[in-house]
C-alpha cells in the first residue's frame, strides 16, 4: 500500500469503530488473583461447589428457642426459659434446645439442633437482667415472634451446583465478593490487553526536561495510558519517537510484544511523510479521514515485526483533545471488545443546550460539555474554547455533547444527546 494512499471518501464514525472492531479480537483467558480481576470478564461459568449458607444460622443476636416455648409470650405473661449455653459465630453448637430451654446465640452462628426460631435479645428481660446482676441463667421471653423468625436457612443465598455467575459476567465488587464467598482465590477471566503508546514529534518533550524555545511537553503519552488503564487495559508507555526512521522503527520494534499499539501525530495531511512512510512500510495501514470534529484524521492497520508477529495499530491525531476524542469513540470499544465485555456503549443523557454549537463542515461535532442536573433535567453548557489544543476542555468536561453531521447548527434551548465521560455522583450534580 502506498504511504499516501487515503479512503476517497470520509468515513462515518460507525464505519471507523466496526473496521477496528473486526481487527480487534476478544482474547484468550487467565486465571487471575480475585482481587486483580476487578473489571474484568468471566471466561467460564462460575458454579458453586456448597451451599451458602451451608447450614441454617442466625441474623440476630438473641436466643435460639422452640417456637412451641413462646407462643402467648407477651410483656404481661412471659415465658421464662432455661439458659442452657452460648453458641457464636463459627462455634459448632454442642447442646440441643429442648422444651423449656433455649441457648444464646450470636449473628452468623449455627442454629443449635432442636431450635427453629431465634428471639432478639431486645425482645427479653436481657438488659434488665444484667442491669440487676443477675446471672443469665434463665431468660424472659416478652414478645412471640413467628416461627423461624431471624434463622436464616441453609442455601438460601446459594445452591450447591448452581452457576451463581454465567461466563460473560463483568466483575464488579459485588461478584468479587460472591466468588471471595465460595472460596475462590483465583478467577479464569479473559485477560488485559496490553496496549503500547507511543508519542511522536520533533517538538516534544518528556514532562521532566526542562522547557525549551519550539519545544512542548508530551501529554499525549500520559492521557492516552491512562485512558487505556481507565478502561481496563494495560498501558506500555513506549516514550517519543523522533522524526526519523531510525528513531521510529525502533520505537516501533518495542510495541510489537503489545495486544494493541496507539500512536499519537503524523497522520494528517500536513504532518511530514515520516510517519506514514514507516507504518505503511511496516503494515497494512490506512490512512482515513473520519467525519469527526475533532479526530478527522485517523490510521489504522495491522503492523507486522520482522518475526511474523504482527498488531493491530490505531494512529490517532495529535492535537491533545483529537487524541481523547478519538480514544473515547473508536479506542475503547476495541479495548472493551478485547476484554470480553459486549456492552461497548457509554452512558448518553439527553440535555437541554445552554451554549450554541456550529458544525462548520458537515461532520459530527463533540463538544466538551458540562452536564449538570436541576429539577430533574440535564443541562449542557460548553466549557468555552473548544479548539482541538485546548486540552483544558476536557479536564473541565464531563461529557460530550454530539451535534449530528447533517445540522449546521444547534441553538441554546435544544435538546443534545450528551456522551458521559465520567456518570458517578460527583460527575452530575
Amino acid at each position: 500500500m502506498h504511504a499516501h494512499q487515503r479512503t476517497p471518501d470520509m468515513l462515518s464514525v460507525e464505519e471507523a469503530r466496526e473496521k477496528i472492531l473486526a481487527l480487534s479480537p476478544v482474547l484468550e483467558a487467565e486465571d487471575t488473583p480475585l482481587l486483580d480481576a476487578l473489571g474484568q470478564v468471566l471466561a467460564e461459568d462460575a458454579v458453586a461447589g456448597f451451599d451458602l449458607p451451608p447450614a441454617d444460622n442466625s441474623a440476630m443476636d438473641g436466643y435460639a428457642v422452640r417456637h412451641a416455648d413462646i407462643t402467648g409470650a407477651g410483656p404481661d405473661q412471659p415465658k421464662v426459659l432455661t439458659v442452657i449455653g452460648l453458641v457464636a459465630a463459627g462455634q459448632l453448637p454442642v447442646q440441643e434446645v429442648r422444651s423449656g430451654t433455649a441457648i444464646r446465640i450470636m449473628t452468623g452462628a449455627l442454629i443449635p439442633l432442636g431450635a427453629d426460631t431465634v428471639v432478639p435479645f431486645e425482645e427479653t428481660d436481657e438488659l434488665e437482667r444484667t442491669a440487676a446482676g443477675r446471672p443469665l441463667d434463665e431468660i424472659a421471653i416478652l414478645r412471640e415472634v413467628s416461627k423461624g423468625d431471624s434463622v436464616r436457612p441453609a442455601a438460601e443465598d446459594v445452591r450447591r451446583g448452581e452457576i451463581i455467575l454465567p461466563k460473560g459476567t463483568v466483575l464488579r465488587p459485588s461478584e468479587v465478593g460472591v466468588l471471595a464467598s465460595l472460596g475462590n482465590a483465583t478467577v479464569n477471566v479473559v485477560r488485559r490487553p496490553v496496549v503500547a503508546v507511543l508519542a511522536t514529534g520533533d517538538e516534544l518533550l518528556k514532562p521532566s526536561q526542562p522547557l525549551e524555545p519550539a519545544k512542548i511537553y508530551d501529554s499525549n503519552s500520559y492521557s492516552v495510558a491512562s485512558l487505556v488503564r481507565r478502561y481496563g487495559g494495560v498501558p506500555q508507555v513506549l516514550g517519543i519517537a523522533r522524526d526519523n526512521l531510525d528513531s521510529m522503527n525502533a520505537m516501533l520494534d518495542m510495541g510489537l510484544t503489545s495486544d494493541m499499539l496507539i500512536t499519537t501525530a503524523g497522520v494528517s495531511k500536513g504532518d511530514y511523510d515520516i510517519v506514514k512512510d514507516v507504518l505503511a512500510e511496516r503494515g497494512e495501514i490506512a490512512f482515513w479521514s473520519v467525519r469527526m470534529r475533532p479526530a478527522k484524521p485517523l490510521a489504522f492497520g495491522v503492523l507486522r515485526g520482522s518475526g511474523g508477529h504482527s498488531v493491530p495499530h490505531l494512529g490517532l491525531p495529535g492535537n491533545p483533545v483529537s487524541a481523547m476524542v478519538a480514544f473515547e469513540e473508536l479506542v475503547r470499544p476495541a479495548l472493551l471488545k478485547m476484554m470480553g465485555r459486549t456492552n461497548l456503549d457509554k452512558p448518553t443523557v439527553e440535555a437541554v443546550l445552554e451554549d450554541p454549537i456550529v458544525n462548520a463542515d458537515g461532520r459530527r461535532v463533540y463538544a466538551r460539555a458540562i452536564v449538570t442536573k436541576r429539577g430533574g433535567t440535564y443541562y449542557a453548557r460548553l466549557t468555552g474554547a473548544q479548539g482541538s489544543n485546548v486540552l483544558t476542555s476536557m479536564s473541565r468536561a464531563n461529557g460530550l455533547a454530539i451535534c449530528p453531521e447533517d445540522v449546521p447548527v444547534m441553538e441554546k434551548g435544544q435538546r443534545v444527546q450528551v456522551r458521559m465521560l465520567d456518570w458517578d455522583e460527583d460527575s452530575v450534580y
